[in-house]
């Protein structure tokens, strides 16, 4: 593979990977707070996702086959990294009216101004009839109906817990 430019989106949390020589995206890559890394991309071949776990950076640069170029969230990424996140969990959109749940300890946000849904901040594991499912800021309602386990701060903790809940 050819050198890769990492722009970070979150503050030494999740960087998008794109091809130096094309500038076009290849893939994802977030780190967890014991500095693991995962490092998501879909295969040109077969169009199928790809997923693989680095114990750290060294393990991620071999396997990556190529030197990262890491550079920083210009201002507008900035403000748009801060708009995405509420008390310490990514949000999937812009969060408005964001409040904490206290009781249950659940960030809680609307998709807009004057919406009245509640959308809960971070990842989640929910157990739905036919098993667990992984689900970024899911219904309030949803989790008041279902087992959940959650809310994580990154995609690979929930992964983790996901892979935990299915054994």
């Amino acid at each position: 593979m050819t050198d890769v430019k990492a722009k970070e989106i979150l503050k030494n949390k999740f960087w998008i990977i794109e091809d130096v020589t094309h500038g076009s995206k290849i893939g994802t890559l977030s780190k967890d707070e014991n500095n693991h890394y995962m490092y998501s991309c879909q295969q040109p071949v077969n169009q199928r996702r790809t997923t693989e776990y680095y114990s750290c950076l060294k393990d991620l640069k071999a396997g990556i086959g190529g030197e990262i170029l890491w550079s920083k969230a210009t201002v507008s990424d900035a403000n748009e990294t801060v708009s995405k996140e509420i008390y310490g969990l990514v949000t999937s959109t812009i969060p408005y009216n964001a409040m904490y749940d206290l009781k249950r300890k659940f960030a809680l946000f609307t998709k807009s101004k004057k919406s009245k849904s509640l959308y809960c901040a971070g990842y989640f594991i929910i157990h739905f009839e036919k098993g667990w499912v992984k689900s970024l800021c899911p219904k309030q309602v949803t989790l008041e109906k279902y087992e959940f386990r959650g809310p994580f701060k990154t995609e690979l903790e929930m992964r983790g817990e996901l892979s935990r809940a299915n054994r």
